[in-house]
């Protein structure tokens, strides 16, 4: 077997991820394309009150997660990949399958987002580009895929290193956005916007159509135990998710509630995305549009870099714990394991042609990339519940009790959409399972695959049929 494409780990020698390192990482993750939609995406669904009450509950509901995370990366420090390991540690081997796709699909389709908001933004200058869903937008999208492999292809290092830069460059566009905003807030507008429009519905409707947003915008908070086989230490782990969730959640409230000082709610909500840049050039004038698209561009390219790690690794990790099948362990001399990242690559260019057929390609890949890790989020909440003691188990229940709730907020159509992504995986599984010998499924594992199948039977149904659409 060559060198350059072993199936062992990598060589000790790797450079080992420090505390800042990883926190970088962590908000270099969450600061992506969902914050530069939040202003119409919660003005399509909430007013002030709602919105305000919506991002107390993301923010404990997720900050809840972030202390699970952080206490199991201390307690098991055995598991490495955490949201992945911990669900199979607790669940057995096929939720652990679900539960490394899932997290693993929910990046890559995340990935189709950035891609689609970049198109759409620059579709403002070239309107062939449409609102990042045309035929020539997949085509330049696809393109920039695949540099972004070639990129990530050199090693972890050196993408890491670049993530750094960019995590700082993207901050300062949305913090200056925040600053801008409050200074041209309008009270009376604000006062206007506080109830909420007529079509927002009552206050609980308002509060649950935002849940998939803010579960968007916090994705990467289980960035570093994705990580964890690279920290230098492995206390590190858990401070590092604590420390980039709370540098992260004052600003993405901010963007949302500064914005309702600027439009009338009914006016945000029409903006085209980014909406950012829509409230910006409201206050100010075009330059305003100009700064936040430049900002946009480099924010989503840094996290799109980010992502496209986190999905490798997890592909990487489970095959190494014979999960997967065995070609998706194999990883260069630099510690890049070019099998996951091409699958990866290609999951996302099939979800970039999936846009073609959507009526909303931005809105549809957001909100299935935010119920795509509601399973692997509920999973390692509930495990959390199975080895927590104290005070730790009061977190954990939260957490469980509040991804089961963003479940229910998600509704039937992106549950049934879910599984006709996580059914078809099972073939990965079944793989696995022969290269070890292994009859492909325990009885109790026949039961999970058949509830799978008959979500992702009833999944197609409904779209052939019209109940549901993309």
């Amino acid at each position: 077997m060559a060198k350059n494409d072993t199936e062992t780990q990598a060589p000790t020698t790797t450079a080992k991820l420090s505390l800042p390192t990883l926190t970088t990482m962590v908000v270099g993750s969450m600061v992506g394309a969902g914050v530069f939609s939040l202003p119409s995406r919660f003005a399509q669904e909430t007013g002030v009150a709602g919105a305000l009450i919506a991002w107390l509950v993301a923010g404990t509901g997720m900050l809840m997660l972030a202390f699970v995370f952080q206490n199991l990366a201390v307690r098991r420090p055995d598991l490495d990949a955490g949201v992945y390991a911990y669900a199979k540690a607790g669940f057995g081997e096929y939720l652990g399958f679900f539960s490394a796709f899932g997290y693993w699909a929910s990046a890559c389709v995340g990935n189709v987002t950035y891609w689609v908001l970049i198109m759409s933004t620059i579709g403002t200058l070239a309107p062939a580009l449409g609102e990042g869903d045309t035929v020539l937008a997949v085509v330049l999208s696809s393109a920039g895929l695949w540099l972004f492999f070639a990129l990530i292809s050199r090693g972890v290092k050196e993408a890491a290193a670049i993530n750094r830069i960019v995590t700082v460059a993207k901050v300062v566009p949305i913090v200056f956005f925040v600053i801008l905003a409050l200074f041209y807030l309008r009270p009376s507008v604000f006062a206007d916007n506080f109830a909420g429009a007529d079509y927002a519905g009552s206050l609980f409707q308002q509060v649950k159509g935002t849940m998939l947003a803010t579960v968007f915008v916090f994705l990467g908070v289980e960035g570093a135990s994705v990580y964890s086989r690279h920290a230098r230490r492995r206390e590190d782990v858990g401070r590092a998710t604590v420390l980039g969730f709370l540098s992260v959640f004052a600003v993405f409230a901010s963007v949302t509630i500064v914005s309702y000082g600027i439009m009338p709610m009914g006016e945000i909500a029409e903006l085209r995305q980014p909406s950012m840049s829509g409230v910006l050039e409201h206050a100010v004038g075009t330059w305003g549009k100009v700064f936040v698209s430049v900002g946009l561009i480099v924010s989503v390219l840094g996290a799109y870099l980010a992502w496209t790690l986190m999905a490798a690794e997890v592909l990487f990790v489970a095959a190494k714990d014979d999960d997967m099948p065995r070609f998706l362990k194999r990883s260069t001399a630099a510690d890049v394991p070019v099998p996951a990242l091409v699958m990866s690559t290609l999951l996302s260019q099939v979800f970039l042609v999936v846009t073609l057929f959507s009526d909303d390609a931005f809105t549809f890949a957001l909100d299935l990339t935010s119920a795509l890790t509601l399973i692997p989020f509920l999973l390692a909440a509930a495990f959390a519940v199975r080895v927590g003691v104290r005070g730790e188990l009061v977190v954990a229940v939260l957490a469980t009790l509040y991804t089961a709730f963003l479940i229910y907020a998600a509704g039937l159509k992106f549950v049934l959409v879910s599984f006709i992504v996580y059914a078809p995986a099972t073939v990965l599984f079944v793989m696995a399972r022969r290269e070890q010998g292994r009859r492909p499924f325990s009885p109790r594992e026949f039961v999970i695959l058949a509830v799978s199948v008959a979500g992702a039977v009833l999944g197609i149904v409904a779209l052939a049929a019209g109940w549901i659409s993309l």
